[in-house]
């Protein structure tokens, strides 16, 4: 592999509750509930691990049973764990009431807990040695504003790539002060506009958009529309594989982030790493779980050819 890839952000408790029938709102929806470790940073950490990559965690949780449940499944997955652990506090959790066809209703997110992750925990002597340690950094915007710039900081010092999920619109502001340090953001639509202030009427319009705003490299997803990635270099569209069965779509946009890191950190181009995403983003939907558990290479690969071929823009 390419060196190892430390993740900072996001590892928590995803709670999903799926309507049996046709969505009712304001009422009482018969349905079942299912929860499994989940977070931005933390699926896109489990993806990764999957596809054979050396990943070491920093996430922040509390000193509960759902922490402990979120260490167990780094270990389960091969990733070298390093939390840190407030024991006085609840680890923070994700809640979603899904459709009958796996989309998404209304979310809750407890996320308190990040808060109290400041920057001066990347200035730890432990933090540092990770850093050190890294050849790629991924964060997510689960992390406080001030962190986010600081862990920025820190890793261009070195020279190292950042990768970045956006989480949501809300989030994705806490971005905007290292959005020059970022090597690519990974991001739908809404929270492109919430950077941007407006969205332009055609998705091919995002590049010139986010770049003004000084970032360098994106990926703009839009559900089942067409995906826009751009670094320096170009700019190149996909329109995604047409699926005809979706189970669950959580954890489907941090598995295109995961897909595209994965690519180019092994040196693909942008438009092939596109590929590589929508791949991974495609084994995950077919799957009730954020990340999918069959995941790994062969399996990537077997749905390249379900990809079609992108559209390289000057």
């Amino acid at each position: 592999m390419s060196g190892s890839l430390l993740v900072v952000g996001g590892a928590h408790i995803d709670r999903r509750g799926r309507i049996a029938g046709t969505t009712v709102m304001g009422a009482s929806n018969p349905g079942r509930w299912f929860e499994e470790p989940g977070g931005g940073g933390f699926n896109a950490a489990r993806n990764l691990a999957r596809l054979g990559h050396e990943v070491r965690l920093i996430a922040p949780r509390g000193g509960d049973a759902a922490g402990m449940a979120v260490s167990a499944e780094a270990l389960r997955v091969g990733i070298d764990d390093c939390p840190v652990v407030f024991l006085d506090r609840a680890t923070p959790s994700y809640t979603a009431v899904l459709e009958a066809d796996g989309n998404l209703v209304i979310a809750l997110a407890d996320m308190e807990l990040y808060d109290l992750f400041g920057p001066r925990r990347t200035r730890t002597l432990s933090f540092r040695a990770a850093l050190g340690e890294a050849r790629h950094v991924l964060c997510d915007a689960n992390l406080p504003a001030e962190t986010l710039a600081a862990l920025a900081t820190a890793a261009g010092a070195r020279d190292l790539p950042v990768f970045a999920i956006a989480i949501s619109p809300a989030k994705v502001v806490r971005l905007l002060p290292c959005l020059a340090g970022l090597a690519m953001l990974f991001m739908n639509a809404a929270e492109a506009e919430a950077l941007c202030g407006s969205r332009p009427d055609d998705p091919a319009g995002w590049p010139a958009l986010l770049r003004e705003k000084g970032l360098k490299g994106g990926v703009v997803t839009c559900g089942a529309g067409a995906v826009v990635a751009f670094d320096e270099t170009g700019t190149a569209v996909l329109s995604p594989p047409r699926l005809e069965t979706v189970v669950d779509v959580t954890g489907a946009g941090d598995a295109f982030a995961s897909g595209v890191i994965s690519a180019r950190i092994e040196g693909r181009a942008l438009g092939e790493a596109l590929r590589h995403g929508a791949a991974l983003a495609a084994i995950t939907v077919c799957s009730p779980h954020a990340t999918a558990e069959n995941l790994s290479r062969d399996l990537a690969n077997s749905y390249m050819p379900l990809v079609p071929d992108v559209e390289i823009l000057s």
